[in-house]
């Protein structure tokens, strides 16, 4: 209950700052007339829709495992995450169409030391949010709250960035590059959203592997293997087979193992299942582990 409550906690309080921040950009965009900024802030608003639907499903995460549901409710939060990026992706597919049609008819200037100063208050606003959620995040295990710490360390980076990128276009007046400025907002809202699909398309992608319960990729799997047969040969048991997958922020880890004797000794397979998942939690966090006679 308690790390259940504090989950909320720290989805609540990324969902008010990122309300501020989406209402102070989607404002700010208004009046400077930036479509990188207003980019932003449909980013920050896709974001919301999503945190929001999160809140009300946290609890299912804390249910037990059961026999109707031998996986438990891990596999939504799996399906809320493909739905976001999906959503994401169709966002910056609009957005991009909009950004380009504005170029080719002949730019947008904007003020580039307005956008600059917002953005680097923007920066410092998100370096204070992303301190205070990763000092409540400490001993927790969720895949919801390390993808939020993701987005502001990344939102971070965007708005010094964009800070840094706008102060130099300053310098371009009356230059070689006085051509690029009526441009630049747009080629710089073109470059997020080329810098943020790849992201998107990446997680996209894993998350319906793991929908389908596919194995979990090449490095974890070869990890796995390494701790489980170490483990397992002190107990004199050889493993011949993995069943590794994922679903939301849970690792199933299925170990089949051989013994050379005509007999299994509980005590041992007992102690051999506790020290490997053991292991498993210390380096992956929230997982099952189970030892299963081949």
């Amino acid at each position: 209950m308690i790390a259940e409550k504090k989950e909320k906690q720290i989805l609540m309080l990324s969902f008010v700052a990122g309300l501020l921040f989406a209402m102070a950009e989607l404002i700010f965009a208004i009046f400077s007339h930036s479509q990188s900024s207003l980019t932003d802030a449909v980013y920050d608003a896709s974001e919301l829709v999503f945190i929001a639907m999160m809140m009300f499903i946290t609890p299912l995460f804390y249910k037990p495992v059961s026999e109707k549901h031998p996986y438990g409710y891990y596999q939504i939060e799996t399906i809320f995450v493909i739905v976001k990026n999906m959503m994401l992706l169709s966002v910056t597919g609009s957005v991009l169409v909009s950004v380009i049609e504005t170029a080719v008819s002949g730019g947008n200037v904007v003020n580039g030391w307005y956008v600059s100063l917002f953005q680097f208050g923007l920066g410092i606003a998100s370096v204070v949010i992303y301190c205070i959620m990763k000092k409540m995040n400490q001993n927790m295990s969720s895949l919801m709250i390390e993808g939020e710490l993701l987005g502001w360390k990344l939102d971070i980076g965007y708005s010094m960035g964009m800070s840094l990128a706008f102060f130099l276009s300053l310098t371009f007046k009356n230059t070689s590059l006085d051509f690029l400025i009526p441009y630049f907002d747009a080629i710089m809202a073109i470059l997020v959203m080329v810098c943020m699909m790849p992201e998107c398309i990446h997680m996209l992608i894993s998350k319906i592997r793991e929908l389908f319960l596919f194995s979990e990729e090449d490095e974890v799997v070869q990890q796995i293997k390494e701790m489980a047969s170490h483990i397992l040969k002190t107990y004199g048991f050889t493993s011949v087979f993995f069943d590794i997958t994922r679903t939301g922020r849970h690792l199933w880890v299925a170990v089949y193992y051989e013994v050379n004797e005509d007999y299994v000794c509980v005590g041992n397979l007992k102690q051999a299942t506790q020290e490997l998942s053991l292991a498993i939690q210390k380096e992956f966090g929230d997982s099952t582990c189970e030892l299963i006679l081949a």
